[in-house]
C-alpha cells in the first residue's frame, strides 16, 4: 500500500508509479550504451518542442537543429512574459506544476512542468534519499528552510509538511535562545534527516560547539544532514558534522529545474545524469574539457510543458576528470556567475573567493558567528556581522590589511555589526553581493 506522500502525489495527478517504472529503464541502460541514449533522448525534447513550443520556436530561430552546440543557451531574461505565453500546445496553467523561483538572485520567474516530469523529479529524488536508509513516507525531516508569509499560502505550506513528514523551523530567528528550543525539540522527536540552508546548520553547530553538546547524541535516530542552497565549505562540513555527529550530504539544484547533483555515501556529488543533460561551457558558450570551469547549463529531457533546453542556470562550476556521461560527477561548484568582485584594476576575483579568506580570519577566535560582504564601489567593500562583541578597531584594520594584501592595494573596508542578519525572503543567506552598476564595469 502506498505512503501518504506516495499517495498524495498520485492523487493529484502526478503518475509516480509510471515515472519510477520509466527511471528504472533509465537506470539499467547499460554504461557503453548511455551517449547514444542520451543523444537520443536529447534530439527527442528538441524536437518537441520546436514543433509543439512556439516560444521556444521563437528563440531557437536560425538555428540548425543538428547541431547542438550551436543551439542558443536560454537565460532567465527569456523567460520574462506571461508563462501562458510559454507553455507548450495541449498544456495550460491548470493542468501543470506551476511555481516560482525565490528571486534571491534577481527577478523571480514563473515556470511549469509536466505532472509526468514532476513525478519523475519526485522518484529520482527518492532514489537519491534512499541511499541514506530515508523513506519520505516514514522518515521524519527536521526542516530548516523559509516559509511564506501569507495566510493561505502558509496553510498550504503546513499541509505539504504534514502529508510530507516534516517539522519546519523558524529560521529567521536563530539566537542563542531559539537554538535551545530547537535543540530541545530535537531531544523529544524521532527525526532521521536535517535538511535545509547550509548557513542555519553552521550557526546551530557553533551553538552545539558552545554548549558541549553532539545533537545525534540528543537525537539518536537522526542519520544525516541534508545541505542545501547555499555555498557549503570545507571547514563548515567538519563543523557541521562534528557536532551534529552525522555526516553531510550536500545537494545542489535549481528550483525550475530539479536536483542537479546530489552527494552519495562515498562522497561522490554525483550529477543527476537521468533525467537532465548537463554542460559547462566557456564564456563564449563552447562546451569546455572536463576539469575547467564554467558556466552550468543544463536541459530538462522530461518537460514538454515548458522548455528548459540549455538553459544557463547562473551557477559556475566544474565537472571532475573522471567523470562519464552515465556517471558525471561535479567536483566543484563556483558561485553565482554575478557574484564576482569588480576591483580598481579590472581583477573579477569570484566574491566566494575572499568570502572564504574572509571566514578563516574570522574564526580564528570564534566571535563573529556569520557575516555577508557587499562591493558598493570599485574600492569599497562593506561587511556585515553578528557576533558575541564588535570588533576592535585593531582587529578591523588587520582583516583589511590581509584582504588588501590577498586582493589588491588601496581597497576600502567598513565593518557593521549586527544583531542578526538579514536573510532574502526565504531565509537564505546572500553571502557575496556586487552592487557596482553594470556600467561602471
Amino acid at each position: 500500500m502506498a505512503g501518504i506522500f506516495d499517495l498524495s502525489l498520485q492523487l493529484n495527478g502526478y503518475p509516480l508509479k509510471r515515472a519510477r517504472v520509466e527511471l528504472g529503464k533509465i537506470l539499467d541502460v547499460p554504461d557503453g550504451a548511455y551517449a547514444e541514449f542520451v543523444e537520443k533522448r536529447k534530439k527527442e525534447i528538441l524536437d518537441f518542442h520546436l514543433e509543439h513550443n512556439a516560444f521556444y520556436r521563437e528563440i531557437a530561430s536560425g538555428s540548425d537543429k543538428n547541431d547542438w552546440a550551436r543551439l542558443p543557451v536560454m537565460r532567465k531574461q527569456d523567460f520574462q512574459r506571461p508563462l501562458e505565453q510559454r507553455l507548450s500546445d495541449g498544456y495550460s496553467t491548470g493542468s501543470v506544476f506551476v511555481n516560482k523561483t525565490s528571486g534571491s538572485s534577481g527577478n523571480p520567474m514563473t515556470f511549469a512542468k509536466d505532472k509526468f516530469c514532476h513525478a519523475m523529479i519526485w522518484a529520482n529524488i527518492q532514489r537519491r534519499f534512499a541511499w541514506y536508509d530515508l523513506d519520505f513516507n516514514s522518515s521524519w525531516q527536521a526542516r530548516f528552510y523559509g516559509r511564506s508569509l501569507d495566510s493561505i499560502a502558509s496553510k498550504k505550506l503546513q499541509l505539504k509538511d504534514f502529508l510530507s513528514k516534516r517539522y519546519r523551523f523558524d529560521i529567521f530567528d536563530l539566537s542563542d535562545a531559539a537554538l535551545e528550543k530547537i535543540t530541545a525539540k530535537f531531544a523529544r522527536t524521532r527525526f532521521e534527516y536535517i535538511n535545509g540552508y547550509t548557513s542555519n546548520f553552521v550557526l546551530l553547530a557553533k551553538y552545539l560547539k558552545k554548549k558541549n553538546l553532539i545533537l545525534k547524541a540528543i537525537c539518536p535516530t537522526l542519520k544525516v544532514c541534508i545541505t542545501t542552497s547555499e555555498m557549503l565549505f570545507e571547514d563548515d562540513r567538519k563543523l557541521i558534522e562534528k557536532h551534529l555527529g552525522i555526516p553531510v550530504a550536500n545537494e545542489y539544484g535549481a528550483s525550475e529545474l530539479e536536483v542537479i547533483a546530489f552527494e552519495n555515501p562515498d562522497g561522490d556529488w554525483l550529477v543527476n545524469s537521468e533525467t537532465i543533460f548537463v554542460e559547462i561551457l566557456d564564456d563564449a558558450g563552447n562546451p569546455v574539457p572536463h576539469g575547467t570551469e564554467g558556466r552550468i547549463v543544463v536541459t530538462s529531457l522530461d518537460n514538454k510543458a515548458h522548455p528548459f533546453i540549455r538553459y544557463d542556470v547562473g551557477d559556475r562550476g566544474i565537472l571532475d576528470e573522471i567523470s562519464t556521461v552515465k556517471r558525471p560527477i561535479l567536483k566543484k561548484l563556483v558561485g553565482r556567475t554575478s557574484d564576482f568582485a569588480i576591483l580598481p584594476s579590472g581583477k573579477k576575483p569570484a566574491g566566494m573567493t575572499f568570502y572564504s579568506l574572509t571566514k578563516k580570519i574570522f574564526e580564528d577566535d570564534g566571535n563573529v558567528k556569520e557575516f555577508v560582504i557587499r562591493q558598493t564601489e570599485r574600492d569599497l567593500f562593506e561587511i556585515d556581522y553578528a557576533s558575541e562583541r564588535e570588533l576592535t578597531p585593531g582587529e578591523q584594520n588587520r582583516i583589511s590589511a590581509i584582504m588588501g594584501d590577498y586582493l589588491e592595494a588601496g581597497l576600502r573596508f567598513r565593518y557593521y555589526r549586527k544583531d542578526a542578519l538579514e536573510r532574502t525572503s526565504v531565509g537564505k543567506l546572500k553571502q557575496f553581493t556586487c552592487l557596482v552598476k553594470s556600467e561602471d564595469i
